[in-house]
């Protein structure tokens, strides 16, 4: 099969990027160690036990592989309001997490064309598709096959397209003319470290990787992954994101051209939450409400953990009562930060 109809019936099937790459072990593993052993992973156990061996290879993933055709699905869409316009009440998301979970949208694109390929091979071969969870090098695979270079912010950009994708693999036993990876286009670019207000962004020292991504320092580590308490040295340096954060990839050169996502499911639904209304969320209608958005990966303890950090950095004294109503939280981690938060607000006088 050749690659260039692989691309046509992926572009059928919902994504804007696609290309081919072998099947076979990557190189990139060894840094991939090294930034493991460094803790740079922090709490990500999924990246750091057996599971991280098997990134070493696609084929651990399907031994028959013989082609990866990745795939990226563009989720970019305009705020329902500009930035400065945000209200001090209201806390920031992750514009990946502004509509629905991706996951099945993803899944289901691959689906499409996996049952596609078998209509146009014609012949029986093995297959696995990966989205996200697998156990795979995602950004170097894509790209190895062509689909962007890795940006100092570790994001995946796309000269024409930026970066604002999800990724996604097919693992196909069939012999594909592989893509090329393309050249690295930062330059002396440096916009995307400096945005970074925990300095989450490091140099290596070396030639390639020259930036690292300290996940401990990351805002979008501390407010998804992280489980226990965000250090208080850290806290300040949040600002109002209660989930995930975009600043490194909102700064760069190569999104001021991004194109527009129409795929509905992307929409935005939970840009700018009320984070007063946040606040007062139980558990049940946490999850009745975020049951099918990226935010529940959070759990609601670690989402309200986050809303009154982002309370206690707005200085906004209104939030004083939800705040006392989350200092006496019987989960002791929210009650924790609230009282951190009160103490901010105090300050703050």
């Amino acid at each position: 099969m050749r690659a260039e109809t692989v691309k046509k019936l992926a572009s059928e099937c919902g994504f804007e990027l696609a290309g081919v790459t072998r099947a076979e072990p990557l190189a990139e593993v060894a840094y991939y160690r090294e930034w493991v052993e460094a803790g740079m992973a922090g709490a990500m156990h999924y990246l750091t036990d057996r599971r991280g061996e098997l990134r070493a290879d696609p084929r651990a993933l399907l031994p028959a592989a013989r082609s990866v055709i990745c795939v990226g699905k563009l989720y970019n869409t305009h705020p329902p309001e500009p930035d400065d316009a945000l209200g001090t009440g209201r806390g920031r998301v992750s514009r990946y997490a502004w509509g629905e979970d991706y996951h099945p949208l993803v899944r289901a694109g691959l689906e499409r064309l996996l049952e596609r390929m078998r209509a146009c091979v014609g012949r029986p071969f093995e297959a696995r598709i990966a989205v996200d969870s697998a156990p795979l090098l995602e950004r170097a695979l894509a790209r190895r096959a062509g689909l962007g270079w890795i940006g100092r912010n570790t994001c995946l950009i796309n000269q024409p397209l930026g970066s604002w994708f999800f990724l996604g693999e097919l693992l196909v036993s069939l012999d594909i003319e592989p893509d090329q990876p393309p050249p690295e286009r930062c330059g002396a670019c440096l916009r995307c470290v400096e945005a970074c207000p925990t300095r989450a962004l490091v140099p290596t020292g070396r030639a390639a990787p020259a930036w690292a991504l300290d996940a401990r320092r990351c805002i979008s580590y501390l407010t998804i992954e992280l489980r226990g308490a965000i250090p208080q040295e850290l806290r300040p340096l949040l600002g109002r994101h209660v989930f995930g954060c975009d600043l490194c990839q909102q700064v760069c050169p190569w999104n001021r051209k991004a194109p527009i996502s129409q795929e509905r499911a992307f929409q935005p639904r939970h840009a700018a939450p009320p984070l007063e209304e946040l606040a007062a969320l139980g558990e049940p209608e946490f999850r009745r409400r975020f049951a099918r958005s990226p935010l529940i990966r959070a759990h609601h303890r670690g989402l309200l953990r986050n809303v009154a950090v982002a309370m206690g950095n707005s200085g906004w004294k209104p939030f004083r009562r939800p705040l006392e109503l989350l200092a006496s939280h019987p989960d002791g981690l929210v009650a924790e930060h609230a009282r951190w938060a009160l103490e901010r607000l105090s300050a703050a006088d």
